[in-house]
């Protein structure tokens, strides 16, 4: 039977997570917001290696475009003006069959010139592991990142009925099932569509 879908409540949430339907580990139940939860940042990050290459072909990209930098709790993370990184939050996300989920912002961080994703803000339904973050620093000045700091927020949403074959499914071949700290593109793009 269908049923509506609906973007879950804080009153929800909770339930939800205490239930253990939606696991969010470490659980911090002051970090539910009306209609989200925020997440804190992690300390793994991913840096460009742009000198590496002269441009990226989607076809084939380049294998270690990429670099992890591992921060302890007290050090800082600077993402300068223009730059892109990936960053990983410190919350270990797993939804059942018939949730998703959207990464979103922080208004505050925001304003501040900070964009922490460009298009990864979205969680199938059956996704877990920890969620990469897409920085972009559109200030004029750097910007430094703590790890533990409030970076963005989940919401959930329910869907009509359980997803056939959620993230994770043999037949989907997911990339990013169980990822933890920063993961880079795992993208397989093959010949060119015409």
């Amino acid at each position: 039977m269908d049923r509506p879908s609906s973007v879950l409540s804080d009153g929800t949430i909770r339930r939800l997570v205490e239930e253990g339907r939606i696991e969010i580990d470490p659980w911090d139940p002051g970090m539910v917001q009306p209609a989200s939860v925020d997440l804190k940042l992690g300390g793994s990050f991913r840096v460009f290696h742009n000198h590496r290459v002269t441009s990226i072909d989607l076809r084939m990209p380049p294998p270690g475009l990429t670099e992890e930098v591992v921060l302890a709790d007290d050090e800082t993370f600077v993402i300068h003006p223009g730059e892109f990184c990936l960053g990983t939050t410190l919350e270990r996300i797993e939804l059942p069959d018939d949730i998703v989920a959207r990464v979103e912002g922080k208004s505050s961080i925001g304003r501040l010139g900070l964009i922490v994703h460009a298009t990864a803000g979205f969680c199938d339904p059956g996704w877990r592991g920890a969620l990469t973050l897409e920085f972009n620093n559109l200030m004029r000045v750097p910007i430094e990142l703590s790890p533990g700091l409030p970076i963005a927020q989940l919401s959930f949403m329910t869907l009509d009925r359980p997803a056939l074959r959620p993230y994770g499914d043999p037949a989907l071949g997911s990339h990013y099932q169980d990822q933890s700290g920063a993961t880079e593109s795992r993208y397989e793009g093959g010949p060119a569509r015409r």
